[in-house]
């Protein structure tokens, strides 16, 4: 990746006049975002042309590449996947109308965002917007519009808040280029990563044994999708617990992922493998206290790993600790029906008398339900060593 004379942005265009700035660009996004939002304008949508130029002459348009042609398959259609939907600007259009105007689903996008089943928990925008089929400034425009004819809240807020991430990652491609690539990551700092394929199969797979981490790695293998829950504990997982180099696992994401952005995906893995921009140090996901909080009663576990349906409730993520009565009774054999972990974590021991076997909590909202947000939580990426997530 290299400067460019001319890149597209929620912001605006960046051009070689601005490039100097961008040179100054914050390493931290919070101090970027007080900016932005401080002293920033979006630019207006601009009005969709009656018709367009005809072709030259000549100009032979050649014929759409076949899957096969690509050495690829026909995709095969998941009926559990979070993101059943199809590509081009009426369907970005029509995905819009529904998640704002017609389901009002935008007013709680803060608080479901960090679901796990389901097409509504998130805005979904995230792939028509890699594609170019729907722009940043729309949604933004159709935002305010929501907010002047409806309600204005935090959830409203949120969406522009993620919105300016991914600008925020593509301005730091601009100030970085390939550098966002380099295994040293941004911070040129150095990290004994490993390179042991046998575990990085079992991570791609979902065979870590992990079932928590399974469920995502497989949602993610057979719908090309997997929630932003879902890809903060895969990639602490690779990175931190594993050890293996962060690399690998962004470019399986790059090669899986239908909502892929280079910029977003690269700056995120940077992120997680604690070489990018983060502001601090040793963030790590504990995978059974994320699983028990944000898959309580196990069902998002159930649905991507069926060879563990027999499994009541949170116990679900700990398989391995269960006795054996419980595990005949669920007809699971252990090492043989699901092994053991490739790795156990020894935080994840505090975690383990947690786990939920029946119903949901008083108030919970079942296995979809989002913890309420501690407020230094912020972005929700990397957390703090002292604290439990």
């Amino acid at each position: 990746m290299t400067p460019l004379t001319t890149h597209s942005t929620f912001l605006g265009n960046v051009t070689e006049k601005y490039w100097k700035l961008f040179c100054k660009l914050p390493d931290i996004y919070t101090q970027f975002r007080k900016v932005v939002e401080g002293q920033g304008r979006v630019r207006p949508v601009l009005s969709t042309p009656e018709q367009v130029k005809a072709l030259p002459l000549g100009l032979d348009e050649g014929t759409i590449p076949t899957f096969e042609g690509l050495g690829q398959t026909e995709p095969v259609e998941d009926f559990r996947s979070a993101f059943p939907c199809r590509g081009g600007e009426t369907e970005a259009l029509a995905r819009l109308k529904h998640y704002f105007w017609d389901t009002n689903a935008v007013a709680t996008y803060k608080e479901n965002r960090n679901g796990m089943i389901g097409v509504d928990y998130s805005t979904k925008f995230s792939p028509w917007l890699a594609l170019g089929c729907i722009s940043a400034r729309y949604i933004y425009e159709q935002i305010n519009k929501y907010e002047a004819e409806r309600t204005t809240n935090q959830s409203t807020y949120w969406v522009i808040f993620e919105l300016l991430w991914r600008d925020y990652f593509k301005f730091v491609g601009l100030k970085y280029g390939n550098r966002v690539f380099h295994m040293n990551g941004l911070q040129d700092k150095h990290v004994s990563w490993k390179t042991d394929m046998t575990l990085f199969n079992a991570w791609k797979e979902g065979r870590t044994r992990v079932p928590f981490v399974d469920a995502n790695m497989r949602e993610l293998a057979l719908t090309g999708f997997m929630s932003n829950r879902g890809r903060q504990n895969v990639a602490s997982f690779l990175t931190k617990d594993l050890g293996l180099d962060w690399r690998l696992g962004a470019e399986w994401f790059e090669y899986l992922l239908v909502d892929h952005d280079v910029c977003s995906n690269y700056g995120n893995w940077l992120y997680s493998a604690g070489i990018g921009n983060d502001p601090r140090e040793n963030r790590k996901f504990n995978m059974i206290k994320q699983g028990l909080d944000y898959d309580n009663n196990g069902d998002y576990v159930r649905q991507w790993v069926p060879e563990l349906q027999g499994i009541k409730g949170g116990d679900i993520h700990t398989p391995w600790t269960l006795s054996n009565s419980a595990l005949s009774r669920a007809q699971v054999s252990l090492n043989e029906t699901y092994p053991s972990p490739v790795i156990t974590a020894p935080e994840w021991s505090r975690h383990i008398n947690n786990k939920s076997s029946g119903p949901p909590a008083k108030g919970r909202k079942g296995s979809s339900y989002t913890p309420r947000q501690h407020k230094d939580r912020g972005t929700d990426f990397y957390f703090s060593k002292n604290k439990s997530f």
